[in-house]
């Protein structure tokens, strides 16, 4: 049997990328999420034996990597107000237009929404299983996708709408 060192090495050489991306779309920071799906590598290694027990370990990963995200958002936002007026640095990947229109239009979903949306359709997670990784019932899973769905193709329909730019065109 493989030890959960080999098993870890694995998964990060062949998982790492596709998980960074699935949390990229639930928190729309790049950094973030690569910080987060790091921080679940890192738990994986401190806890070994668990680990070793885990029936799926990507999604072991990717719930840990979300619950990071999860709890530093709601970590900083009890802070928030320390720095109200301060402006944010708004560094975005050097992607297309497109991919950073659509990572907008996901920031500004609920985060119910966006998180069955990611797990979804970017982890590639059936219903069933996104329900009992969230703890909650299909048929809340199934609103969440359809309302997401809908409140995400009305967020792109209005930046296709949005006027160019002159400077664009140059």
């Amino acid at each position: 049997m493989d030890s959960v060192e080999e098993r870890l090495r694995e998964l990060f050489v062949g998982g790492y990328r596709r998980l960074v991306s699935q949390v990229y779309f639930f928190c729309g920071d790049l950094g973030e999420a690569e910080d987060a799906v790091q921080e679940a590598f890192v738990r994986a290694v401190a806890r070994q034996r668990q680990f070793a027990r885990v029936e799926n370990p990507e999604a072991w990963l990717r719930v840990v990597a979300l619950n990071v995200v999860r709890r530093r958002a709601k970590r900083a936002g009890r802070f928030r107000g320390l720095f109200a007026g301060v402006s944010e640095p708004g560094v975005q990947p050097a992607l297309s237009p497109d991919h950073v229109a659509l990572v907008d239009g996901f920031r500004q979903l609920p985060a119910a929404q966006r998180e069955a949306l990611v797990l979804h359709h970017l982890a590639d997670l059936p219903v069933r299983e996104i329900s009992a990784q969230l703890g909650v019932p299909e048929g809340t899973v199934k609103a969440r996708l359809a309302r997401g769905r809908e409140r995400l193709a009305g967020l792109m329909d209005e930046l296709a709408d949005e006027p160019v730019k002159e400077a664009d065109h140059a």
